[in-house]
């Protein structure tokens, strides 16, 4: 698959639902209004961090934990949270195959 080139984003929507449903995690709710550059893979998933390489010494990507989210039109929302509570990415599970 031929991912888009990096375009900017707005992360507020997704800032909002955090707020909502994570209040207790700062750090990610910061992380999430920083991801204002991404890359769409699919409907089912856009990256904030360059995906390459994942968790491997030279790689940005540094997987930690993943958190979810709900919200009405998209459903289940996966936040890929990577090392130093930076966002990788999220996954919409209703557009998953």
């Amino acid at each position: 698959m031929i991912m888009k080139k990096w375009e900017t984003y707005n992360p507020d929507w997704l800032v909002k639902i955090a707020r909502e449903q994570i209040p207790d995690r700062m750090e990610i709710i910061q992380a999430l209004a920083q991801c204002t550059k991404a890359k769409t893979e699919s409907r089912a998933y856009v990256y904030f961090v360059n995906p390459n390489h994942p968790n491997e010494a030279d790689s940005e990507w540094q997987f930690k934990e993943n958190i979810m989210l709900e919200d009405k039109k998209y459903g289940t929302i996966v936040l890929d949270v990577l090392k130093d509570d930076k966002i990788g990415g999220v996954e919409f599970l209703k557009y998953v195959k």
